[in-house]
């Protein structure tokens, strides 16, 4: 059994990219897996790898926007797996433009999904790791949460803003051994990348990297699956930004 034996985790986005390979890399650390997405046939694909593992796997369709559907999902994954131990706040989405072309509309849903969600995802949680002294919570920034960047500027504030409420909780809730951190993931090979660029766009792009590429969706789970196992028990309120040295951010 892994490093993860017998701990229930929650989450949110898993239904293809990084969220995916966060459930199937936890649960293959023997972790039972909360699987969310708005996308209900992709989650029951995660749910399906997940249970290839010998784990327990509950799906929950909802969009993470909503408190209303926030609070439901979370009782049922309790309901149905017993707690939940580690959320990972992974749901999200990119969207190429300038703020000129930002709506109302479009802010709202930015916000909504990476912002609020993880907000109330996490108060959700809480009550039942302070009960137990005992939590692990991951919030999936980006590194242009860290530099930013010439387009998307409210996806570059959404990810900026888990990285303050990732300092704030650590200290909020270090008192209840909940431990809060978060991983900035600079290109990878899933997700906005592989939507918004051609193969020859990502080569190029690749090539500023110092390591020369971008990286496997799998490598930004082992920096999650790291953060929430016992291994990371003295490290709270950071940030890990699995880049190829991309960004490279010292004292």
């Amino acid at each position: 059994m892994g490093n993860l034996a017998d701990r229930v985790a929650l989450i949110t986005g898993a239904g293809d990219g990084m969220g995916r390979q966060h459930a199937i890399l936890m649960a293959e650390r023997g972790a039972d897996i909360v699987v969310n997405d708005v996308d209900g046939a992709k989650a029951e694909e995660t749910a399906a790898e997940v249970r290839k593992t010998g784990r327990r796997v509950q799906v929950e369709v909802c969009d993470v926007s909503s408190v209303a559907a926030i609070g439901r999902m979370v009782a049922n994954g309790i309901k149905a797996l017993g707690r939940i131990d580690i959320l990972v706040n992974n749901a999200g989405f990119g969207r190429r433009q300038q703020t000129h072309e930002v709506g109302e509309a479009d802010f709202d849903q930015m916000f909504g999904v990476h912002v609020k969600g993880s907000f109330f995802c996490t108060q959700a949680v809480l009550p039942g790791m302070k009960e137990r002294r005992r939590g692990k919570i991951v919030n999936i920034s980006s590194i242009w949460g860290m530099t930013g960047a010439n387009v998307s500027p409210h996806y570059c504030a959404a990810k900026a803003a888990l990285l303050g409420a990732t300092k704030a909780w650590a200290k909020e809730l270090a008192p209840f051994n909940i431990h809060v951190n978060a991983v900035a993931p600079g290109g990878v090979l899933s997700g906005g990348p592989l939507k918004f660029y051609t193969p020859e766009q990502l080569q190029e792009r690749a090539s500023h990297v110092p390591l020369k590429r971008y990286c496997d969706p799998r490598e930004i789970s082992y920096a999650v699956a790291f953060l929430v196992s016992p291994e990371a028990d003295f490290i709270t309120g950071q940030v890990l930004s699995p880049n190829g040295g991309e960004t490279i951010v010292g004292i």
